[in-house]
């Protein structure tokens, strides 16, 4: 993100993972982990919209660390279908926000596969980690479907979908959220990669974060 990421290879199920973090300019409030969209279509955690979530935490004055899944970048492994890169960002969490006495408020983000991966993190994470936000950007609900976010969890999260995206449609988004009642934010005229308006998106993250924990 800037120079002074710091890129890393920790431990993963399917060995080494490669993570980068960027850390804000005072104290940090907490950790966030944030997932990219998918691997076999050209998916990394250096994707714009990850660069832009990033950004947003690391302003808000969280620890911004974003990672490959296996098979990307220095990754190993290879891609499995979300099972493996599920594994993989509870490994990250781990290391980065382990749970326990002195743990550290964690968020958890991705975009398009990496948000449906999110969601799956957080009903495996939610009754053992503090986590403060969740943030699922373009959420993938079709070819890695997404698991429902509990209810006690909506004041928390924040769920953003482009009007025109034709990589996951909005009324595929609309049926998963509808049955759990779950707020999402619709911007209009916007495709799934928010070409043009990553400033909108970046500034939609921001003020979500600005908002206190219940």
């Amino acid at each position: 993100m800037n120079s002074k990421t710091l890129k890393s290879l920790i431990a993963g199920p399917a060995g080494a993972l490669e993570i980068a973090m960027d850390q804000p300019v005072t104290a940090p409030r907490g950790v966030a982990v944030i997932a990219h969209p998918h691997p076999l279509f050209g998916g990394t955690m250096d994707n714009k919209v990850v660069h832009t979530l990033a950004r947003a935490f690391v302003q808000s004055g969280w620890t911004a660390v974003r990672f490959n899944f296996r098979g990307v970048g220095a990754s190993a492994g290879s891609h499995d279908q979300g099972r493996g890169e599920l594994d993989d960002m509870l490994a990250v969490v781990s290391h980065a926000a382990p749970a326990g006495e002195g743990a550290v408020p964690l968020a958890l983000a991705g975009f398009s596969f990496g948000a449906s991966v999110t969601t799956h993190a957080f009903e495996r994470l939610r009754l053992a980690h503090r986590i403060e936000k969740l943030v699922l950007i373009g959420t993938g609900v079709s070819r890695a479907p997404a698991a429902p976010v509990d209810a006690s969890a909506h004041g928390i999260t924040l769920v953003v979908h482009g009007e025109q995206d034709d990589t996951v449609l909005l009324s595929d988004v609309m049926d998963w959220a509808r049955p759990q009642a779950l707020p999402v934010t619709v911007v209009p005229g916007v495709e799934h990669f928010f070409h043009g308006q990553l400033p909108l998106l970046k500034n939609l993250v921001t003020r979500h974060l600005a908002v206190p924990a219940n």
